[in-house]
């Protein structure tokens, strides 16, 4: 399978801290049944900062200690990029990495607890320069799980959506696991990927995501998952259900 988010470059942001545990995840990857990762390092998040020139060249040279410890996994190229009002600004200027630099697809990640007030438009003029934005983890933004109608908005006008494996499980709580089965069953993400950090508490965990996706909505959204992983790093179009509203009552189940 295609893990489409992880932290998994060495030293450059909260992810893997060295060499070392760079290869220690690569190998738990193997395991979990992952032959291909996109490493999306934090960009312009308020503490890390790590652009396209810089990204490309530490793949290289963790696609080339895995060559050498005969480790059977492919790393593409990727950026975890905070919406921030210059961002297209600085796609002109080369700072900016889509998805397995493929010109397509952006990883577009909200602060934890809000959706800035300018995000549609500028999703919107993300897309009018042909790009597709694929907003990250919606299930852990708290100002999302409130206002779920947001990500239905985003989605509607094109925007795609990733949820994380760890969310599914129930790793980051009951709460955000009820959220992220309900964006499922609704449309509104399009991916599952790992947003690995590390091998203790943030690890890949995909392996028990699809299966709990497919015995919670069926076989049919694993394949879509997986296909749609294989999509984004050819640069081609993703399969997309038309997007549901979620029933506040149904979402808090208290009514």
């Amino acid at each position: 399978m295609i893990d489409l988010h992880c932290h998994i470059l060495p030293g450059i942001d909260d992810g893997a801290s060295n060499d070392e545990l760079s290869l220690k995840m690569a190998r738990e990857a193997v395991l979990e049944g992952i032959h291909t990762i996109v490493a999306t390092p934090h960009h312009q998040n308020g503490r890390y900062f790590n652009e396209k020139k810089d990204i490309i060249q530490y793949v290289q040279e963790l696609n080339e200690s895995l060559k050498r410890e005969q480790i059977p996994i492919t790393i593409l190229p990727g950026q975890e990029i905070r919406l921030y009002g210059e961002i297209l600004d600085d796609y002109q200027e080369e700072k900016i990495l889509t998805l397995n630099d493929t010109g397509k697809y952006l990883f577009i990640e909200f602060p934890s607890s809000q959706v800035p007030h300018y995000a549609e438009r500028l999703l919107f003029d993300i897309q009018s320069k042909g790009m597709i934005p694929i907003i990250v983890h919606p299930e852990r933004n708290s100002r999302l799980l409130e206002e779920p109608d947001l990500l239905y908005k985003f989605v509607t006008n094109g925007a795609l959506a990733q949820v994380t494996a760890a969310s599914v499980t129930g790793h980051f709580g009951k709460k955000i696991k009820r959220f992220s089965h309900q964006l499922i069953q609704s449309n509104l993400v399009h991916f599952v990927s790992s947003d690995a950090h590390n091998l203790e508490g943030r690890s890949f965990y995909m392996r028990e995501a699809l299966e709990v996706i497919e015995s919670e909505h069926g076989q049919d959204t694993v394949y879509t998952f997986l296909e749609n992983a294989q999509y984004v790093i050819q640069g081609q179009m993703c399969y997309k259900e038309p997007p549901e509203v979620i029933k506040k009552k149904k979402f808090l189940g208290i009514f």
